[in-house]
């Protein structure tokens, strides 16, 4: 694998290393020792798959806090996505700040989203498919979000918004918290 680390600190863009021959290729796309030598959390609680029948559509901002705050892997198996991480660790000298990566089925990126950072995306293609591998089960009382167009945050989405969750669309802006 191939690890760039992006602005903000301990989130990496994951490329796959891919051993070609007249087959076609063959690639890791997840190491626990490579992970955890990173300092990245390697542990494995649940897997999810989500799907999106339009284009447009976006998921997020979503993160957990403790005690059940979350890792995740996040890759793209059908379609296309543009996928946002935001850094909500009050310490760091990047929070609230953003960083956006496309995530494709033809490009096998992947996106590692530390804890206590909100994460979402946007559809880039009609039925796209995404993977998280997620190092928490997910706890309803743990969950939080950010409005995926708070003026805040000045997140600038490829597309217009086409479909977005009621749930999505209610959280509180930064302002108001």
């Amino acid at each position: 694998m191939i690890f760039t680390e992006t602005p903000l600190a301990g989130a990496y863009v994951v490329d796959i290393d891919k051993k070609a021959d007249n087959r076609g290729f063959f690639a890791r796309t997840f190491c626990a020792n490579e992970f955890s030598e990173l300092g990245m959390k390697p542990e494995v609680a649940q897997i999810n798959l989500c799907y999106n029948g339009t284009q447009g559509t976006v998921r997020g901002m979503h993160y957990q806090v403790p005690p059940a705050s979350e890792t995740k892997l996040v890759r793209c198996t059908r379609g296309a996505i543009y996928d946002v991480i935001v850094d909500l660790r009050p310490d760091s000298p990047t929070y609230l700040q953003h960083f956006g990566v496309e995530l494709t089925a033809d490009n096998y990126r992947a996106l590692y989203v530390p804890e206590l950072f909100a994460h979402g995306y946007q559809t880039l293609t009609p039925e796209a498919e995404i993977v998280y591998v997620v190092s928490e089960f997910y706890t309803p009382g743990c969950e939080r979000g950010l409005r995926y167009n708070d003026p805040k945050l000045n997140i600038q989405w490829p597309l217009p918004a086409s479909l977005i969750s009621d749930k999505d669309n209610s959280w509180d802006l930064l302002a108001d918290a």
